[in-house]
């Protein structure tokens, strides 16, 4: 996630245009270091992933040329250019001979990547980029549940038992009830064989797990019933009801989202 910032010493000052009021414009504004960082090129990468996130480099506007951004990060054209590759590879930027380097349109950006999606919705305050990430984990879990209903194992379903058995004990320990629950939607994921949907639920999951506004309220009774929703797919599973296991997860994260959701923000429907 982004983070802010802490100047070390005086080596952060930059020169150039002054606004008005007397204030250093933001897209020439210095971080602030407490230390160095031993990774200066992904350090500013991390914040100029957020500066645009944040609107500061509108998309279709150009970032401040390499020598305002060499003043204003006090590091080598070399620094600049490796973090500046690097936006371009998670889709920020487009280098255009003669216009420098261009801000792109948010539908250009990799929402797989872990810095841009952090960033994302960490400023998103409709919750729809959660919203859109539950979405596609629904849809990507349900057929993992519906293939896993059909080739799961002994093995596979004892597990599955197990878990639900370990939630049921630990509905009042919402770290051990989540760090199970987990396991559960994993070994669901692994049973179906399809690795790159799994890939691509894990890398989502893995930048809003612990966030506050994805997880919401993790009482007793919200552990419990989500647990009753495990069990069904849990059952759904055993009986190799593939149409049953996908419907059951696709209720069980439905239900789950927006109860967590009216947690962090205003009731939300996915119909989707």
């Amino acid at each position: 996630m982004i983070g802010t910032l802490h100047r070390i010493g005086d080596g952060g000052a930059t020169g150039g245009t002054m606004t008005a009021s007397g204030q250093q414009p933001s897209a020439l504004a210095a971080p602030e270091w407490a230390r160095r960082p031993a990774n200066l090129a992904i350090a500013i990468t991390t914040e100029l992933v957020g500066r645009i996130v944040r609107g500061e480099h509108p998309s279709g506007t150009s970032l401040p040329p390499e020598p305002a951004l060499c003043q204003s990060f006090s590091v080598s054209r070399t620094v600049i250019r490796e973090a500046v590759k690097v936006l371009q590879e998670k889709g920020l930027v487009h280098v255009r001979q003669g216009a420098g380097t261009m801000v792109t349109p948010p539908s250009m950006w990799n929402m797989l990547d872990e810095l841009v999606l952090g960033a994302v919705v960490a400023e998103d305050d409709t919750l729809g980029v959660l919203d859109d990430l539950v979405v596609t984990r629904r849809l990507l879990e349900s057929d993992m549940a519906l293939v896993a209903a059909r080739v799961a194992d002994q093995e596979t379903v004892e597990g599955l038992r197990a878990l639900v058995d370990l939630m049921d004990q630990v509905v009042g320990d919402p770290i051990a009830y989540r760090r199970h629950d987990r396991a559960f939607h994993d070994l669901i994921m692994r049973a179906s064989g399809n690795r790159i949907a799994r890939g691509v639920v894990r890398a989502l999951e893995s930048q809003v797990y612990h966030t506050a506004r994805y997880t919401g309220r993790t009482d007793r009774r919200l552990c419990a019933a989500s647990n009753q929703g495990h069990r069904r797919i849990c059952e759904r599973i055993a009986a190799h009801d593939p149409a049953g296991a996908s419907e059951a997860m696709f209720t069980h994260i439905t239900e789950a989202w927006l109860v967590r959701r009216s947690d962090a923000g205003e009731p939300g429907r996915l119909d989707r």
